[in-house]
């Protein structure tokens, strides 16, 4: 890497984050038009509710454009306007309608800002902002395969920002090494995690209980916990393959759950269950759905698992997993080691998870093993350390600060 981002971004050490100096807020409050294909649980949806809460508390307009989902209220809750939209949709007749009514949008609400986060809605945005001369940003969460060049023109509309917001180092340097963004283009700003929700010394024993009572697990019975939504990129059939090494190594007294949303567009869910019947697994394995209690679930959880294989950027799951003093067990694809601290580029006696090599299930397995094999104390300890890591690393202040920063510059240099 030759250079760093110098838009917005923080410098980062293993103890802190040294801010950059606050800049002069705007003599008006600004209008931001986020788009976003839904408001379910994704990373691109959970990023949009985040933004609208910096934007509002800074006095700032919010208004959401987005097909919807069960974060609308959230959106709405935080003093956004939420105006429903088929932005989901890749038809390219509807991507063109899209970019009209946004543009119509745009002048009518006097829109600062056009910021899109996912690619479908971000083509139909680009092009919105282009006819309106709205500044263009972009938030980028994840690598996204290109396994032609069409998906690569497809995906290359991230990189069209005026600035592109990477949610990770690791992300920032996948976007300047494949599209060739000026460093100068890009801000690293990472998530942040609700402290109040995820917060251990809030927990009941009843919520753990009512959570593990609806997966119908006994109270002795070791958890590992999966989040995230019921895709192939998101490794779960190297969990199951890891889950039928555990079986085949001996270990007892224990169940997998996968907890995500499965929304219908792919064959991935049952060719999951194919393999759990395949590889003598059902009796180990729960395939929950989504939980209205994310931090119960947490809770019950003796460790929680990501096998992603494709480079996931920075998972808002494992940040509030360890939030929630959970250890975790990631592939070097699911989060950088701005996330997660785990040998060898860390002693163990500082480590607050496991890393193994993205699609080897027998690495995924061994560490499950040796997780388990620790003592309750130096686990629990694992678990302080992690919390403690997000605490000061991906609080809120560390994402609001730089996001009101890049919004007043941008918007000052369209005022000039």
């Amino acid at each position: 890497m030759s250079s760093q981002p110098t838009t917005v971004s923080f410098i980062r050490n293993e103890d802190q984050i040294v801010s950059l100096a606050p800049i002069a807020a705007s003599t008006r409050p600004l209008t931001a038009l986020i788009v976003t294909p839904s408001l379910h649980a994704g990373a691109a949806d959970s990023g949009a509710v985040q933004l609208v809460r910096i934007l509002a508390s800074a006095g700032h307009r919010a208004i959401v454009v987005s097909s919807g989902g069960r974060l609308v209220r959230d959106v709405t809750a935080a003093g956004a306007t939420f105006i429903a939209m088929n932005v989901d949709s890749t038809n390219p007749v509807t991507m063109i309608r899209n970019a009209f009514a946004i543009a119509r949008i745009a002048r009518e609400r006097r829109c600062d800002v056009i910021h899109a986060h996912a690619r479908a809605p971000g083509w139909s945005a680009y092009y919105a902002a282009r006819r309106t001369g709205v500044p263009f940003l972009t938030s980028w969460y994840k690598g996204f395969r290109e396994q032609n060049l069409f998906k690569r023109l497809y995906n290359g509309v991230m990189a069209r920002g005026d600035c592109v917001v990477a949610i990770s180092d690791q992300i920032a340097e996948h976007v300047v090494e494949r599209y060739k963004t000026p460093w100068q283009r890009i801000a690293v700003i990472p998530a942040s995690v609700d402290f109040e929700r995820f917060d251990p010394a809030r927990m009941s024993q009843a919520r753990i209980e009512a959570v593990r009572n609806s997966w119908g697990i006994l109270p002795d019975t070791r958890i590992v916990l999966v989040i995230g939504r019921m895709l192939r990129r998101k490794g779960h059939h190297i969990v199951v393959d890891a889950v039928r090494r555990l079986k085949e190594m001996g270990l007892k007294d224990f169940m997998c759950v996968f907890v995500g949303e499965d929304q219908g567009k792919s064959r991935y869910s049952g060719e999951l269950w194919d393999l759990v019947l395949a590889t003598g697994t059902a009796d180990v394995i729960r395939m929950a759905g989504p939980t209205d209690d994310l931090p119960a679930a947490f809770a019950a959880a003796t460790a929680v698992v990501s096998a992603a294989i494709q480079q996931e950027g920075l998972q808002r799951a494992i940040l509030e997993a360890e939030a929630m003093a959970k250890p975790v067990v990631i592939s070097d694809l699911a989060a950088g080691p701005d996330a997660v601290l785990a040998p060898p580029a860390v002693a163990e006696d500082r480590m607050t998870g496991l890393r193994f090599s993205a699609g080897d299930s027998l690495a995924l397995a061994t560490a499950v093993v040796r997780l388990f094999s620790l003592p309750a104390a130096a686990r629990t300890a694992m678990g302080a350390r992690g919390r403690a890591w997000v605490l000061a690393n991906f609080n809120t202040a560390a994402a609001a600060e730089p996001t009101l920063r890049l919004y007043e510059e941008i918007a000052a240099h369209r005022r000039a």
